[in-house]
């Protein structure tokens, strides 16, 4: 473990901190005044988790770094997300509807076939 990441309560105290400082850990609170930064995050291991780590064996630290990796490619460049009308956050939202049947549709596997991304070719 690198870093202690929470939150500004002040449960967390001096001694608390000091104990991670010296196991070598990098002690770093989140941001003043950021109350939805739980939820969100909440959110993103909760994805990661049913979409990702409970589906997937990981052999060692290399392999598990490179599955997350993928996955935050996929997750911010890809998948659509509810709140954003199924835009991905790294994509425009769309505009209008198009009919898809003047499309083809390919089909890219990520992470050994565990997620499906699709993309429109005319």
């Amino acid at each position: 473990m690198k870093f202690l990441i929470h939150d500004r309560d002040a449960s967390f105290g001096a001694a608390f901190d000091a104990v991670f400082a010296a196991a070598g850990m990098d002690v770093v609170c989140t941001g003043i005044r950021a109350p939805r930064q739980n939820a969100i995050m909440e959110c993103w291991f909760r994805s990661q988790r049913a979409e990702l780590t409970d589906r997937t064996l990981i052999w060692n630290l290399e392999h598990l770094m490179r599955l997350l990796r993928e996955y935050e490619t996929f997750y911010n460049g890809h998948r659509p997300h509810r709140s954003l009308d199924q835009a991905a956050p790294m994509r425009p939202r769309p505009d209008n509807v198009v009919d898809l049947e003047e499309f083809r549709v390919r089909r890219r596997d990520r992470a050994g076939g565990l997620f499906h991304e699709y993309r429109q070719v005319a």
